[in-house]
């Protein structure tokens, strides 16, 4: 990864709790709450002001909280905000972790129990990969592995340094064709990546990931000011395969039962559809590969 600049510093700044306060008020409408119209706004979204009285608290405290002065505000005042900011349950879960209702992780966990790998190998049918907090790809099975990254080495995962998702999504030209709806993908994996290391803005991982990328890409670097917020353990990935052609399918997330950030990505299709047919396919041709 690139050095880092003062724009790094600042990406990383924002994953805290008053950067993300900042872009959920940007992001509310005033004329969606019926605001009283005092003329034109300089910037889009709620003042300070409207934003406090709609929450409940003062304007003081909730200037500080945005400045980052203000530590520990209770759970009743945090429901409040989210609340004002109309945040769904991923945002708001998102604002308690932020506000130190977890505990603080500042160093990278240690990988996952190499019997948790070894279930990918046992899985043949699925396609399957596991991830690290940051989306650095620590194991895959074979049908994982040709789903996603069939351009690398099935052994890149043991090899320093491992694949990572999201910079693959954004730098990788396989990858981002294999997506169909590219950015739609490319705002889950930034939403997944600020939910999981919310607390962890000083992990020196996610402080390479994303510095390099916030230096290499246009796109991450316009999606990670979003701040979308998202835990994405479930939805619907369309493909474009080089070798099956056209692919929906199923995801589920599987979190480690530590709770550390890993987790295990799995793909699937519905029985008897033409997407499970390809996907056999697809199998059918890591056992001569």
């Amino acid at each position: 990864m690139a050095p880092h600049t003062a724009r790094t510093q600042q990406l990383l700044t924002e994953l805290g709790l008053s950067g993300f306060l900042r872009s959920r008020r940007a992001a509310v409408s005033a004329d969606d709450l019926e605001l009283p119209s005092y003329g034109a706004r300089r910037v889009p979204g709620l003042r300070r002001e409207e934003l406090a009285e709609l929450a409940g608290v003062s304007l003081t405290y909730y200037t500080r909280l945005e400045q980052g002065l203000a530590t520990n505000p209770s759970s009743q005042v945090l429901d409040a905000i989210a609340r004002a900011l109309r945040l769904d349950q991923d945002e708001r879960s998102h604002l308690h972790r932020l506000a130190g209702a977890e505990p603080d992780v500042r160093r990278s966990p240690e990988p996952p129990a190499a019997s948790l790998t070894a279930l990918l190998d046992r899985m043949p049918d699925v396609p399957a990969v596991m991830l690290s907090p940051v989306q650095d790809i620590i194991g895959w099975n074979r049908l994982g592995h040709a789903l996603l990254a069939g351009h690398l080495d099935f052994s890149a995962p043991s090899r320093t340094p491992r694949p990572n998702k999201v910079e693959m999504i954004f730098t990788d030209a396989h990858s981002r064709s294999l997506h169909r709806e590219w950015e739609y993908e490319a705002t889950l994996a930034v939403a997944s990546l600020r939910y999981v290391n919310g607390r962890r803005a000083e992990d020196p991982a996610l402080t390479d990931l994303v510095g390099g990328l916030s230096l290499c890409s246009n796109d991450f670097a316009r999606i990670w000011a979003d701040q979308p917020v998202q835990l994405c353990t479930r939805g619907v990935k369309r493909f474009h395969h080089p070798v099956v052609g056209r692919l929906d399918l199923t995801f589920e997330v599987f979190h480690a039962p530590e709770n550390d950030g890993h987790r295990l990505l799995v793909h699937y299709a519905e029985p008897g559809s033409t997407d499970d047919a390809a996907l056999k396919l697809l199998a059918s041709s890591t056992l001569t590969s």
